[in-house]
């Protein structure tokens, strides 16, 4: 696991939107339950679409779908062309909870840091992202979450630094295995799990000199380091 590393020039203040996106994507790349299909696939969320480069030059991927709500499509066009992926990357700008694609579309969907925004509530996973994967396709997910629910002054603490709503977005792996389970059923298989990538993800955040990431590191070496970790998802459709 070292593809993230031909990156580096993007591990700034001025591209990072949060811990390092590439070692979030890598890790979930090679630890997938399977070989799977790349053929189509969709970037979810993919901020500065650093993810879909990595996905367009990484993985067997022909074309890749860079969707995001917060960056334009044009400036995220910007730096696919800089890079001469304009052929395998395609940029739009989009609501994730609205997509714009025909149902079984993408082989693979994949969202960085992002699906926890908008997919914490009961009915999202199934009624607007399942439909869109192909049968035997997969959608997989790495989002921050909680070891364990916080308590006491760590509780405190961690109201503090998610300010408010924010701090609704981070659950357990064991909450979004039920959650998906429960709304699956047998049509997916769920697998769940605690990311290893913390400490590298969370230290080139903090190395970008980015202001957020200068207020993360002050209070992840308060404790909160103790309780949030990063989730890794992998659903795959079966019928």
């Amino acid at each position: 696991m070292n593809r993230a590393e031909k990156y580096k020039e993007y591990f700034t203040k001025e591209y990072l939107m949060g811990p390092n996106s590439f070692r979030l994507l890598e890790e979930l790349v090679c630890r997938c339950p399977e070989n799977i299909d790349y053929g189509r696939t969709l970037d979810l969320g993919c901020g500065n679409a650093l993810t879909s480069l990595f996905l367009a030059n990484e993985t067997e991927a022909k074309t890749v779908y860079a969707f995001d709500l917060w960056i334009s499509a044009y400036e995220n066009f910007e730096r696919i062309r800089k890079n001469k992926l304009e052929d395998t990357i395609i940029p739009i700008h989009g609501n994730a909870l609205d997509m714009p694609f025909a149902q079984e579309y993408f082989d693979t969907i994949v969202s960085v840091d992002s699906y926890h925004y908008f997919g914490c509530k009961e009915g999202i996973f199934a009624e607007k992202i399942l439909p869109f994967i192909k049968k035997e396709g997969y959608v997989m997910i790495a989002i921050p979450g909680l070891k364990e629910e916080p308590k006491g002054e760590l509780n405190t603490l961690f109201h503090e630094w998610a300010e408010g709503d924010d701090a609704d977005l981070f659950k357990t792996a064991s909450w979004w295995e039920a959650l998906l389970k429960k709304e699956c059923g047998d049509k997916c298989s769920v697998t769940v799990q605690e990311a290893d990538c913390f400490e590298i993800a969370w230290k080139e955040w903090f190395d970008s000199g980015h202001k957020y990431g200068i207020r993360d590191q002050e209070y992840l070496e308060k404790g909160l380091d103790q309780i949030v970790n990063f989730v890794l998802i992998y659903v795959k459709k079966l019928v």
